[in-house]
């Protein structure tokens, strides 16, 4: 166990309203930090931890997806590919900045400012259980499944 308190935020979520994460205590909460909407990894972990979601809820385990696309786009996205796991806009970055995901990355030969796939658990203190960086996403949801029920 960590003793790293998550930084708190307050965001607006699909849906409409905020989410703060302090208020969800004492519910573990497992937010995925994703580049963007409707991209090939984006779209299969968000399905995935969607496919999951009643068995996060029967832990009593709260599960969120943030990008720095906008509430509009998050609701498309989530309705085109059905997805039942809340999505939080960070447009201005400043979740991910906290979060210590807002990175330099290279593609196509080009260097640009973006999110780092991350997810982080957190556990009913509000502390960062654990936490995966540059995650690939085959098995990853099933990953945090697992260590979710291990709180």
């Amino acid at each position: 166990m960590s003793d790293t308190t998550a930084p708190d935020f307050t965001l607006p979520v699909t849906g409409g309203g905020e989410v703060t994460l302090s208020a969800l205590r004492p519910a573990p909460v497992v937010l995925f930090f994703y580049p963007r909407d409707d991209t090939s990894g984006c779209t299969k972990e968000s399905i995935a931890f969607s496919g999951l979601k009643a068995e996060f809820d029967a832990l009593g385990v709260q599960v969120f997806g943030i990008s720095k696309d906008s509430l509009k786009s998050h609701d498309k996205f989530a309705e085109k590919h059905a997805l039942t796991v809340p999505l939080l806009s960070d447009e201005g970055s400043d979740v991910a900045e906290r979060y210590g995901v807002w990175a330099e990355k290279k593609m196509y030969g080009k260097t640009f400012w973006g999110i780092e796939r991350s997810t982080f658990l957190i556990d009913g203190e509000g502390r960062i259980a654990r936490e995966w960086r540059k995650v690939k996403v085959p098995g990853h949801a099933e990953e945090v499944l697992e260590a979710a029920k291990a709180l």
